[in-house]
């Protein structure tokens, strides 16, 4: 019992030190990555944030409509058209 216990414990140690040694190889392939993913990830939570609090964002629209309206009128037709185009494309898909 206690020979299959310390081959079992070996085995365990051996493939902890292969775990290891191909995370790290994997890692290096990625670390090119990781700032883009992080803007990327940054991003997705600013998203989320203003999704979950409209009145901020309605808010920053009126007082832009107010203070600078031709631009806000820019905005706007930009931002319906792009809506346009992205219920489209879900359409398709």
């Amino acid at each position: 019992m206690s020979k299959d216990l310390n081959a079992l414990l070996e085995r365990r140690h051996e493939l902890k030190v292969q775990a290891g040694r191909e995370r790290r190889e994997f890692a290096q392939y990625f670390e090119p990555l990781e700032k883009p993913l992080s803007w990327a990830d940054k991003g997705v939570d600013a998203y989320q944030f203003l999704k979950s609090n409209p009145i901020l964002w309605t808010s920053a629209f009126a007082a832009l409509a107010h203070y600078k309206p031709k631009l806000a009128s820019k905005i706007l037709a930009v931002g319906w058209g792009a809506l346009k185009v992205v219920k489209g494309a879900k359409n398709l898909i």
